[in-house]
């Protein structure tokens, strides 16, 4: 197997996670009498490039097909994160009615229809159908498919290059990352700017959210890594923004390497310089990540065997991808170690989770239900949900996160408690 930016060949793991079915393939009851594929789940880290690499064994077709189970517009806070970001874009760019907004990986028109807001012409690209339908019931245009440059050279050829390129947690799920940033070169106006923002290695790492690792992320990113393929592709990062979505993202300014006009910040310089010297351009700085992520695989199981030798429930709450990795990984199937997990997408309830087969209910049945713990599987909105659910604290109910440490606290309106188990 070959990096898929530079073709070095790849020899070294960063982490192993077994067998997993894909993390976003939610269940019938009747597909749980069929058979389910399950597939490899291991990294490697390129020592050339520095590039984090899943082997691509479930094609991303499959994986992004007509149905898909996540909608961006079902967190609040997403939304408000999308809001602040199209307002700040306005601010510093000046778009108008004469501008086009591109965003590959669209999803549900959860950001374009801010920009639609302001009165800017708006493109999205997603190749999944249900997701496309919706935002086309919000008036965005859509087209179903793949960003790719063979894409990128029909839209350029029928007068449609963007003033913006944006891609919101897309680059870490393409197959052919060369292709897809070479694509944002050739869809980009020579003035243009593409902005990208993706979940940050140096986080993944010393947070140790190996969950965020599942067959939908060919790629985990460094800004190293992101710099040395954008310039490969004729574009420049010259700005970036550190943000606290998904346990810690950076945002990427880009423009064509030839656009003088954006000189490269401090802000770019520093992060490298931080990169490099955390030792992320050495092989040694990935090499002892998998015992942490056996650690919390051990905290966790230790705390539900626990629970379920007192006769305490436990329910799970967000049917995200990260949780089923890490319920996967943890051989959680079948056990009732977790009843059940509480989400408020429709889309996702009445399912159950691809591997464990855990059922999906509607969130508000865990009033009805009252679990004595919950179990925070998306750890990145953990304040969202647990103001949410503060109310578990009428019976004594009480909040669990496992990454990147086992940690269970009661909530309530004004505070938190947090022990450390």
């Amino acid at each position: 197997m070959n990096c898929r930016h530079c073709e070095t060949e790849l020899h070294h793991v960063f982490a192993d996670l077994g067998h997993c079915p894909p993390s976003n393939s939610m269940l019938s009851a009747q597909q749980l009498e069929e058979p389910e594929l399950h597939y490899p789940l291991k990294t490697y880290v390129c020592h050339n490039c520095f590039l984090v690499q899943i082997g691509e064994v479930k094609k991303a077709a499959d994986i992004f097909g007509a149905e898909y189970t996540y909608f961006s517009s079902y967190s609040s806070s997403w939304l408000n994160h999308a809001k602040r970001y199209v307002d700040m874009m306005m601010t510093r760019f000046g778009y108008t009615q004469d501008s086009l907004v591109i965003e590959a990986a669209s999803n549900d028109g959860y950001l374009l229809q801010y920009f639609q807001e302001y009165g800017v012409p708006v493109l999205g690209i997603d190749p999944t159908a249900n997701t496309a339908r919706i935002a086309a019931g919000k008036g965005i245009r859509t087209l179903v498919d793949f960003f790719t440059t063979k894409l990128a050279r029909e839209l350029a050829s029928a007068d449609q290059k963007a003033d913006l390129i944006i891609g919101n947690n897309v680059l870490a799920h393409v197959p052919d990352i060369n292709d897809f940033v070479g694509g944002m070169h050739v869809a980009l106006k020579p003035g243009g700017v593409v902005t990208m923002e993706f979940p940050h290695l140096l986080n993944l790492v010393e947070k140790c959210q190996f969950d965020t690792i599942y067959h939908e992320h060919y790629s985990y990113l460094s800004l190293s890594t992101v710099n040395r393929i954008f310039a490969s592709q004729g574009l420049t990062v010259f700005d970036l923004e550190e943000l606290p979505t998904h346990g810690g993202s950076l945002r990427i300014f880009a423009r064509h390497t030839t656009d003088a006009a954006k000189p490269v910040t401090e802000a770019v310089r520093a992060l490298l310089a931080r990169e490099r010297e955390a030792g992320m351009l050495t092989l040694e700085y990935y090499q002892d990540f998998q015992p942490r992520i056996d650690t919390v695989r051990t905290d966790l199981l230790g705390f539900l065997l626990e629970q379920k030798r007192l006769g305490k429930r436990v329910a799970g709450y967000g049917a995200a991808a990260k949780g089923n990795t890490l319920i996967n990984y943890c051989g959680i199937q079948g056990t009732g170690l977790i009843e059940f997990v509480a989400d408020v997408s429709p889309y996702k309830q009445n399912k159950y989770l691809p591997g464990s087969h855990i059922p999906v209910l509607a969130a508000d049945l865990i009033r009805e239900k009252q679990p004595d713990y919950v179990l925070i599987l998306p750890w990145n909105l953990r304040e969202e949900i647990a103001e949410r659910l503060g109310f578990i604290s009428e019976w004594g109910g009480q909040f669990v996160v496992a990454i990147p440490e086992l940690e269970v606290y009661s909530h309530a309106p004004s505070t938190s408690r947090v022990a450390q188990v």
